[in-house]
């Protein structure tokens, strides 16, 4: 293993980091790794930054050392092969084995493959779509089985089915499963096709979404609405999109500048789930947070993209950002910190259906602002439209009660 560059050079990428702004814990990390490489490098067999990594790890008695282990291993090794030096974009790391797929047998993983070039679906789509069948054929190899022939209905409905021989897996897991499997049949159509016979009946659960009451609406609000609260204004801006418009939070990290057209007060955007134009009003709240945030906040970047990174190189982000944010607005607020309790982006929206429906506002009018696709999308939110359930209550006036349940 020669490490030559990484010896003469890697000062430079010490002082990369410094000059950059990176923490010196995080400094100290890289620079504790690189100086433990140099010293064992001579007495050691290393042929490769893995066989380097796996012997450092194996002496990590904490995950969150072994974390920050990959992550060293991981700069160091694209600095001293490639002189990549840390730019804060997320890349790949090779001292990860994602999923289950790296898990699967040689004709599993041509499965899998196969379905990831021949999808034309998404690639949010395609990659649920392919972990799901990875976990499954995971599952398939757990009882022996190490290609798709050897699978019987027994192998399948396993999977399925609990000890008592009740479903286990929803509708949505199955039919995940099944489009890997029907696309897979232009690959090997027998065995795809007797797998997907195999598949048993589902049926489709109504989703028990957790819905934001009337205190948790009024906090999240005196948030937004207080300067003085520990937001950003960019932070600022997306919890008030959320808030008063139920944004899907993959359209709010792909919105750009120009989906702002402040003349006639909207909002333009095509929606990435169903690929939809959208329209929506931008009320003086949203336009007036969002135009703090580009007068204010926003780095200067020749990105059209309207929300940025805060910090260097100031590129969008991914939908799972907002998460983030909205458990931090959830925490400042002081609600809804318990363990099974839901902090995301999809309350928003869930509050501003349930309110439009409590207000009266006809179903159609709720599914084009929320840009449903279907007017069955609805259906999960009504659940939670107190106002009209309640008129739905029947008298238990004929029915006998004892005397002790009122004490």
């Amino acid at each position: 293993m020669n490490i030559t560059f990484l010896q003469n050079e890697h000062h430079s990428l010490l002082y990369h980091l410094q000059i950059n702004g990176y923490t010196q814990r995080y400094i100290q990390q890289i620079k504790s790794v690189v100086l433990w490489i140099l010293k064992n490098v001579k007495s050691s067999s290393w042929h490769s930054y893995q066989d380097a990594y796996r012997e450092r790890v194996s002496k990590a008695k904490s995950e969150s050392n072994k974390a920050n282990l990959r992550t060293a291993f991981a700069v160091i090794e694209r600095f001293d092969l490639y002189g990549e030096l840390p730019n804060r974009r997320r890349s790949k790391n090779s001292f990860i084995k994602r999923a289950a797929f790296h898990q699967l047998t040689l004709e599993f993983k041509e499965l899998i493959d196969f379905y990831n070039a021949s999808s034309h679906l998404k690639d949010r789509s395609t990659y649920v779509n392919a972990s799901s069948t990875a976990c499954f054929l995971i599952a398939m190899q757990q009882r022996g089985k190490a290609r798709l022939e050897d699978i019987h209905e027994e192998d399948v409905l396993s999977f399925f089915l609990d000890s008592e021989g009740n479903l286990s897996k929803s509708q949505g897991y199955r039919q995940q499963i099944a489009t890997v499997f029907k696309l897979a049949m232009a690959w090997k159509e027998k065995e795809c096709r007797a797998i997907l016979a195999y598949l048993p009946p589902t049926r489709t659960r109504r989703k028990n979404i957790q819905f934001l009451t009337f205190d948790e609406v009024e906090a999240i609000r005196k948030v937004l609405h207080d300067d003085a609260a520990p937001l950003s204004l960019r932070d600022r801006a997306i919890g008030n999109l959320l808030f008063y418009t139920g944004m899907r939070a993959c359209d709010i990290v792909a919105m750009t500048l120009n989906s702002i057209h402040w003349k006639s007060d909207e909002i333009h955007l095509s929606q990435q789930k169903t690929s939809r134009p959208l329209i929506l009003p931008l009320t003086a709240i949203v336009g007036n947070a969002i135009f703090d945030y580009l007068v204010k906040e926003r780095p200067v970047s020749n990105c059209s993209h309207l929300f940025l990174a805060a910090n260097s190189p100031h590129d969008p982000f991914t939908a799972s950002v907002i998460w983030h944010l909205t458990e931090k607005i959830f925490r400042i607020a002081d609600i809804r910190q318990g363990k099974d309790q839901r902090r995301g982006p999809h309350l928003f929206r869930h509050n501003i259906a349930t309110f439009f429906l409590g207000s009266g506002i006809p179903k159609p009018v709720i599914s084009q602002i929320l840009g449903h696709g279907c007017p069955f999308s609805l259906d999960p939110y009504l659940h939670a439209d107190i106002v009209h359930l309640k008129a739905c209550a029947l008298s238990i006036e004929i029915f006998p009660v004892c005397e002790e349940v009122f004490k």
